[in-house]
């Protein structure tokens, strides 16, 4: 399903997640500046597709001239969001069938951002180099940051190189499922509650440490993911591709009674149609994403 961010975004309660503006393709320049003015959201911003595509055209903008060669670049409407202020990610399941009050958390994982420490000799692009998983991103990080991986970082010094925890950008994906607790399934399940229609999906959060997250302090909702999203738990490095297919058919089969129950209360099923109709516009929107 194509999922507009804006939409989803809209059911939240607004303390939730950052302060968030659609931006609608070719919308001139000064128009865009004025509701970012408006709307209080500052330098630096993260810019991100409507209809995104694993990370795909995810951008920190820190000026109105960056902004302004995302815009011109942009064929596809995009969203402005203030950046989120702390720095641990998780991706939260929650499964909860319709009809019921209390949840559960079905997997957490967390995101080991590409941070690069520097010594005070080597350049940037070399510390890269020396990680093989961060090398794997260097392609696309000469194409954002240029001549600036040629700099050398002081000793000590940590410098996040992709501030989203996001797998194909090069983020590391840890199960911590260990993690749930009767405190922070309460904490999630009376937030997700309050998000009308949602049984079943992902909550990408960031968050300041676990023992204020659990207490529902300090943490902000990156996205929501629903029907379409993965369990991502699956993809730390230690799980076996049996481990992998076993999580998602638990998970599909979850997904397949909530819409079974939804269906019951009145839901109807998405036809065949409608589903190949959805799936050529993801393919249009995911070719204009990926050639950004």
């Amino acid at each position: 399903m194509m999922e507009s961010k804006k939409a989803i975004y809209n059911l939240i309660p607004q303390k939730y997640y950052p302060k968030t503006e659609l931006i609608k393709e070719a919308t001139p320049l000064n128009e865009i500046l004025k509701t970012i003015e408006k709307s209080n959201i500052k330098y630096p911003f993260i810019a991100k597709p409507d209809v995104g595509l694993r990370g795909s055209a995810v951008k920190k903008i820190h000026n109105p001239e960056e902004l302004e060669l995302y815009n011109k670049k942009a064929d596809f409407d995009y969203l402005v969001q203030d950046l989120i202020p702390f720095e641990n990610e998780v991706g939260i399941f929650y499964v909860r069938y319709p009809n019921e009050k209390i949840g559960r958390i079905t997997g957490i994982v967390a995101k080991e951002f590409l941070i690069i420490e520097g010594d005070g000799i080597a350049t940037t692009e070399a510390l890269i180099k020396k990680n093989p998983r961060y090398a794997l991103q260097l392609k696309a990080l000469r194409l954002e940051y240029g001549k600036q991986l040629l700099n050398v970082l002081p000793k000590g010094e940590k410098l996040n190189l992709v501030p989203y925890g996001n797998h194909a950008r090069g983020a590391k994906f840890i199960d911590v499922s260990h993690w749930i607790s009767p405190k922070l399934t309460e904490t999630i399940n009376e937030m997700c509650l309050q998000i009308p229609g949602f049984y079943f999906g992902r909550l990408d959060v960031m968050y300041n440490n676990l023992e204020e997250l659990e207490r529902g302090e300090n943490f902000a909702i990156v996205e929501l993911n629903g029907a379409a999203s993965e369990p991502t738990h699956i993809y730390d490095p230690k799980h076996s591709l049996f481990f992998a297919w076993r999580e998602l058919a638990k998970h599909i089969t979850l997904m397949y009674k909530i819409s079974v129950e939804n269906h019951k209360n009145g839901v109807p099923y998405l036809s065949h149609q409608e589903g190949m109709k959805e799936y050529r516009l993801h393919l249009q929107q995911s070719q204009k994403i990926v050639n950004f």
